[in-house]
């Protein structure tokens, strides 16, 4: 649990002060849990650092935290479907034109940033375990709606549809960030490392759906993806989530002022392009080997799911092996990693290389994650669920407009141009994440 904000003075009576508790923990007779307001009425400052106060006691585990923290797996899910059934169009004979596919993640994007204007209302209205249950719910009918809504029929038609996927997808997203609001308090860098496999896996389950269901109608895997996210709907129903306790957290308005700060710019930029880069090979990595390699849609599928294994795979020992290694070391390995993983899919004629080269593009990609998580803990030992939605909504538009750009330029030049894109991100990331070193060392923080 971490605390980077001032105790309010309380009233006092003589020598008797009140307790305030701490960070939103329920009062006990123990005093670890507690600050004392000093006589005097002037407050302590409480210095940040990590207490381990709620990580393992009943008594302070919140409720539904683990399935808070498996709803990410359904965020997974839901950004991955667009990149993982392009291929069951292929199979069919019926896949976009590269402008339409662009035009399809940069509507996710938009739904995405739309999905912040009328999310907290509904929050502050209904609650948090109500969004919830309404995001998953619109996005489950989206996707029926995009069952309906194939080609011949006009791309606008999934336009709409992948609009609306995308808000409710971005509406998810705020109310998980509230959701693990307590986890996040007792365990900074766990809690977003966990909340990143699960998103890894929602992006390999999506995948391997669709690969060992391509032989159906591009319908009926869509309603059957449906499912997740209905049955989730249905888990949350079920759930209770309460709004963290005031005083709890700085405002909105103290977090964004660390916004402003160099460090968490560059923080946001770095997660910005790092998901450019992971996105633009969920996004594009099948239809590339297809045309450039001549794989069949289900051989793609396959070299995307080693993709997404080898990713959180490397995320799982990079998070074990990060307290034993320089990080330069870790981050200049990884980059020669993707580096490599990047020109052996360009250069490539065949399915085994193909298959080398997204092994090692993804095993690449993964310390970036864990090594933003160490940051994240390090640079805001306090929570504020809407200041941590808004960095991650950023990345996660940048997520999308990669492959939304990739589908603009593959129509103009060729789809070799794919592997370009994630090919100078990775040396953009490399140069973020060595300015946010330089910056800490700078500042002292």
């Amino acid at each position: 649990m971490h605390a980077g904000c001032q105790a309010q003075p309380a009233e006092t009576t003589g020598d008797r002060s009140r307790i305030l508790p701490f960070s939103g923990a329920p009062p006990t007779d123990s005093e670890s849990n507690r600050v004392k307001i000093p006589p005097q009425g002037r407050p302590e400052i409480i210095q940040s650092k990590t207490v381990n106060i709620a990580g393992n006691t009943r008594g302070t585990r919140a409720s539904g935290g683990g399935s808070a923290l498996a709803g990410f797996l359904v965020s997974g899910f839901l950004f991955a479907l667009l990149g993982a059934i392009l291929p069951a169009w292929v199979y069919r004979h019926d896949l976009p034109g590269f402008i339409a596919i662009g035009n399809y993640f940069l509507s996710l994007a938009v739904g995405i940033v739309a999905a912040a204007r009328f999310a907290r209302p509904i929050m502050l209205r209904r609650g948090v375990s109500f969004l919830l249950v309404f995001a998953c719910g619109l996005s489950c009918l989206a996707l029926l709606y995009l069952a309906l809504v194939l080609p011949p029929l006009a791309d606008w038609w999934r336009d709409a549809g992948f609009l609306v996927l995308g808000a409710g997808t971005g509406l998810l997203n705020l109310a998980l960030f509230h959701a693990i609001s307590p986890g996040y308090q007792a365990d900074a860098a766990g809690t977003v490392n966990k909340a990143g496999i699960f998103y890894g896996l929602g992006c390999l389950t999506a995948t391997l759906l669709v690969a060992v269901t391509i032989e159906y109608s591009v319908p009926s895997i869509l309603i059957f993806m449906a499912l997740v996210p209905g049955f989730f709907a249905v888990i949350y129903a079920r759930r209770s989530y309460a709004f963290p306790l005031a005083g709890t957290q700085p405002t909105l308005r103290q977090a964004l002022r660390d916004f402003r700060s160099p460090g968490a710019v560059l923080f946001a930029l770095l997660l910005f392009f790092q998901f450019g880069n992971e996105w633009s090979i969920a996004g594009w990595l099948p239809i590339f080997l297809h045309h450039q390699v001549g794989l069949s849609p289900s051989g793609s599928l396959n070299v995307l799911a080693l993709y997404w294994v080898f990713l959180i795979t490397g995320r799982l020992i990079a998070v074990a092996i990060l307290p034993r290694v320089r990080h330069r070391r870790l981050l200049l390995g990884s980059m020669l990693s993707a580096i490599f993983g990047c020109l052996m899919l360009y250069f490539t004629d065949n399915g085994f290389g193909a298959s080398i080269g997204a092994c090692f593009v993804g095993a690449g990609f993964a310390s970036i994650y864990p090594l933003v998580a160490e940051i994240i803990g390090r640079r805001f030992p306090y929570y504020h669920p809407a200041f941590f939605n808004g960095i991650f909504s950023f990345a996660l538009v940048g997520g999308l407009l990669a492959p939304a750009t990739l589908g603009y330029a593959a129509s103009l030049w060729d789809v070799r141009v794919v592997m370009w894109i994630p090919l100078a991100g990775t040396f953009m990331v490399m140069a973020l994440l060595l300015l946010i070193w330089l910056e800490a060392k700078v500042t002292g923080r």
